[in-house]
């Protein structure tokens, strides 16, 4: 739960002295997009080593 939270407050801080509304948007909808596509991968990870799937 800590690193939850020190993550949470690293991402605050990378946003906050933003000064560009456009600029913040992006960045922010970039940021959300990469997290999303990390957990996909990691998804589709555990679902080929559950599986059982040769990783040849």
């Amino acid at each position: 739960m800590k690193k939850i939270l020190l993550v949470k407050e690293i991402y605050f801080e990378a946003f906050k002295n933003l000064g560009n509304l456009f600029l913040k948007k992006y960045f922010k909808a970039f940021s959300w997009f990469c997290f999303f596509l990390l957990a996909i991968a990691l998804y589709a990870l555990v679902f080929r080593i559950s599986t059982g799937f040769a990783f040849d």
